[in-house]
């Protein structure tokens, strides 16, 4: 558990999930793509119960005295490029819509690049979507660079 002014950044837990489904769904894109309920879709349980068991998944909330504003998720990647070096896959990054612009998120991102770095990955790396022009624009804020052109295939 990690405190960040006043909010803690913890591992989410179960009873979160209700409020991770809603902060996901909480934007045009989201809401084309969740169904945050009631009641939650049970495809919703089975996600955190396999990314609760995977030692390299970190599913992450800002707690505010009991109430989640925020939330992300990184995948630790092992891999041979780079001479093994591992890598830190941030998504799924929200932030209550009340508590947007707040500085809140530039904060779950130092955290969540300093948790890569404990970890020992050498690069961090997230995906936005290209419609994001404010988000793109807050990562740019941090350092990171948009290096290579992500591509998607639905199945």
């Amino acid at each position: 558990m990690n405190t960040v002014t006043d909010h803690m950044i913890r591992k989410a837990v179960p009873a979160d999930l209700p409020a991770i489904v809603a902060l996901l769904a909480d934007d045009p894109l989201g809401a084309a793509r969740e169904a945050p309920g009631p009641p939650l879709d049970p495809c919703y349980g089975e996600a955190f119960a396999a990314i609760a068991r995977d030692p390299n998944q970190l599913l992450a909330v800002v707690d505010d005295g009991g109430t989640v504003i925020g939330c992300l998720q990184i995948t630790f990647i092992p891999g041979l490029s780079r001479r093994g070096m591992l890598r830190g896959q941030i998504e799924s990054v929200r932030v209550a819509a009340a508590r947007r612009k707040s500085g809140l998120g530039r904060l779950m991102l130092v955290w969540a690049i300093a948790e890569c770095r404990r970890r020992g990955c050498g690069l961090v790396q997230l995906t936005t979507d290209k419609s994001r022009a404010d988000a793109q624009r807050f990562y740019h804020s941090l350092g990171f660079t948009a290096s290579h052109e992500g591509m998607k295939l639905a199945l």
